[in-house]
């Protein structure tokens, strides 16, 4: 999959901007608040539907106007591609593929793979383990259009139980019927989706080790660790039957909180070195090595589950590491043909002088 034209319109800070991309490897060069984030932020918005950063589309909009609209011509196979997203402020989002308008998001995601490195990476070591369900819902969801359907009817359904408890609590009332009726399709996605997570990190490990390896030139041991609920009833033939019984034992507790306190939504990952958290033993440059080596292991499963190859973001990389590393990383990337990369930067002779080392089909963009 390439990317080979983008246009922009009232996307965040940028009015009108249009692009003509290098099969390879493009970089956008500007001084700090110029909008090269925004760019790499629309393409992921080609990709999945909406911010990396967590904004709300509405807050998407150029200041002062009524709309944004990103539109690309993409690449696939033998074809021509164009994926449109409009947003209008007064109206829900619209993205179209070929003029046909998606009837679900969830339709759309996976069709163009794609894998950020940003320095808010960070914050998947130091934050909660929501973030850390995200990341790994994020990776699985772009492989297999299955699981996105019953990630997403699960929170679906784990809002309506925890809306009934609360119900209970406000109206000093308990019906524990009416409860239950939840558990069966709770039970049934939960199961399907902890065995997932637990295939998908199970076999992404010795990947993010080769990478870490490779980048870092350590032997320290990094390793991924799947933490869930489930795990508890490993030995259980039948994970949904366990997790039923976590629901029943779980009732009283979930009565007091007023939420369902027991199930895949608690899931977590550690991130460990030599069977240590990472977090509390790792260096900066460790932490951030590890954290790179787990993006390209994530490429590598995108790659190897879907037959495409994601479109690598690199945000800010030359603040994450030195320049020789940046080569490293980037000829790496070009070498395992992990598929076309997208850079920003603030100093446009670094970048050109890193870029031309590896590849003359590059194209770098001013902003």
């Amino acid at each position: 999959m390439i990317i080979n034209k983008l246009s922009l319109i009232n996307f965040k800070n940028h009015s009108e901007q249009f692009f003509d991309f290098s099969a390879q490897i493009n970089c956008f060069v500007g001084d700090n608040g110029v909008g090269k984030t925004n760019i790499l932020d629309a393409l992921h918005y080609l990709s999945v539907g909406k911010s990396f950063l967590g904004n709300s589309d509405v807050n998407n909009i150029k200041s002062d106007e009524d709309f944004f609209v990103i539109e690309s011509e993409i690449q696939n196979v033998d074809k021509e591609d164009i994926i449109k997203i409009l947003h209008p402020k007064a109206s829900k989002k619209v993205i179209k593929k070929n003029d046909k308008t998606y009837d679900r998001l969830s339709d759309h995601i996976g069709y163009l793979p794609s894998v950020m490195i940003s320095p808010y990476d960070s914050n998947l070591i130091s934050d909660s383990g929501e973030s850390r369900r995200k990341f790994l819902d994020a990776m699985i969801s772009q492989t297999d259009s299955n699981y996105l359907f019953d990630l997403i009817q699960y929170q679906k359904t784990i809002q309506q139980r925890n809306a009934l408890l609360k119900y209970f609590a406000k109206n000093r009332t308990f019906d524990k019927d009416s409860l239950e009726i939840y558990d069966d399709p709770i039970s049934d996605f939960g199961a399907r989706i902890f065995d997932k997570r637990k295939d998908f990190v199970e076999k992404l490990n010795p990947i993010v080790q080769h990478f870490y390896e490779v980048i870092s030139g350590g032997k320290e041991l990094v390793n991924v660790v799947y933490e869930s609920h489930l795990l508890e009833g490993l030995d259980s033939a039948q994970p949904d039957r366990f997790f039923k019984e976590l629901l029943s034992i779980s009732i009283d507790k979930d009565r007091a909180l007023t939420y369902t306190s027991k199930g895949i939504h608690k899931d977590d990952l550690t991130f460990e070195m030599n069977g240590n958290p990472i977090k509390r033993i790792g260096s900066q440059g460790q932490q951030k090595s590890f954290l790179i080596a787990l993006k390209l292991a994530q490429i590598n499963r995108i790659k190897e589950l879907t037959g495409k190859s994601p479109i690598l973001l690199l945000d800010d990389i030359f603040d994450k590491l030195d320049d020789t590393r940046v080569s490293q990383l980037i000829e790496l990337v070009n070498k395992e043909k992990f598929g076309q990369i997208f850079i920003t930067d603030t100093h446009k002779e670094r970048t050109e002088n890193v870029v031309k080392r590896i590849s003359e089909e590059s194209r770098i963009f001013e902003i």
